[in-house]
């Protein structure tokens, strides 16, 4: 008694050099659906594997549900990082004009502080020339 062939096919692809015709068109293609245990094989054109009415591949369930998962990590992932980038875009501003108001304030010291510098300056002299 044969074995049943199981109705499990999958796509490999084959090189350039290796292209034979489709068995249903007869267009070159490097398209080969194999079975698991690798006993049959036929050729088959990409405009042939995507008709419905020819074949369906199987989907994993919980392997789509991992993917749509790890794209909404990376959204969020996406998200985050601009957030941060934002926010350290925003302090950096308001150092920045944290130190110009301090170097604002540094400048109008320095001028009223030369003044009061003259006058320290003047005291000193003076109690120079009294010790003398």
């Amino acid at each position: 008694m044969a074995a049943q062939l199981q109705n499990v096919w999958h796509l490999r692809k084959v090189a350039e050099p290796s292209a034979k015709p489709c068995d249903i068109c007869f267009k070159p293609t490097t398209s080969v659906l194999i079975t698991p245990d690798q006993k049959d094989h036929f050729y088959i054109c990409p405009g042939h594997l995507k008709d419905k009415g020819f074949c369906s591949p199987i989907v994993d369930e919980a392997e789509v549900a991992a993917k749509k998962k790890k794209e909404e990590l990376d959204r969020e992932i996406e998200l985050i990082k601009k957030e941060y980038e934002e926010k350290l875009k925003k302090r950096k501003k308001s150092k920045d004009s944290k130190q110009k108001e301090k170097d604002k304030k540094k400048t109008e010291d320095d001028k009223s502080g030369e003044n009061k510098t003259d006058n320290v300056d003047d005291d000193e002299a003076e109690k120079e020339k009294n010790d003398k």
